[in-house]
């Protein structure tokens, strides 16, 4: 099954959405904040990036852009997650790289969706290579 890192500043939400996706078959990885949210994507290299986007110390839209920048982690779907519902989170998650973007609190099933089609893009893009 996939990996995915979740980068995420508050513990209950960082806990309470890691146990819902453990139970679906995801393997999970935990980040407290940008700084270690970019160094553990490298680290791990996984399938999937959940990225909150009001992050202390370093927000979602920077540590999505260091992520994207290195050789390494490029190619990681990310999909920001946002209290914020505005089109100035949305555009800007997207011109940073996000992949997706997901509401707090998080509609399991809607982000479910979201990660398999990250996932079957992903998949597509390494056989076209």
């Amino acid at each position: 099954m996939a990996t995915i890192l979740i980068v995420e500043d508050e513990e209950a939400n960082r806990d309470m959405l890691g146990r819902r996706l453990e139970r679906y078959g995801y393997t999970v990885i935990f980040a407290a904040d940008g700084p270690s949210g970019v160094e553990a994507a490298r680290e791990h290299v996984p399938d999937v990036i959940l990225m909150d986007i009001m992050l202390r110390e370093m927000d979602g839209f920077t540590a999505t852009r260091m992520i994207k920048a290195d050789q390494r982690t490029c190619h990681i779907p990310i999909i920001a997650l946002t209290a914020g519902v505005d089109a100035h989170h949305w555009a800007t998650s997207l011109e940073a790289g996000c992949t997706e973007f997901e509401t707090k609190p998080v509609e399991l099933v809607r982000l479910l969706k979201k990660i398999d089609s990250c996932l079957i893009r992903t998949v597509s893009v390494a056989r076209d290579q």
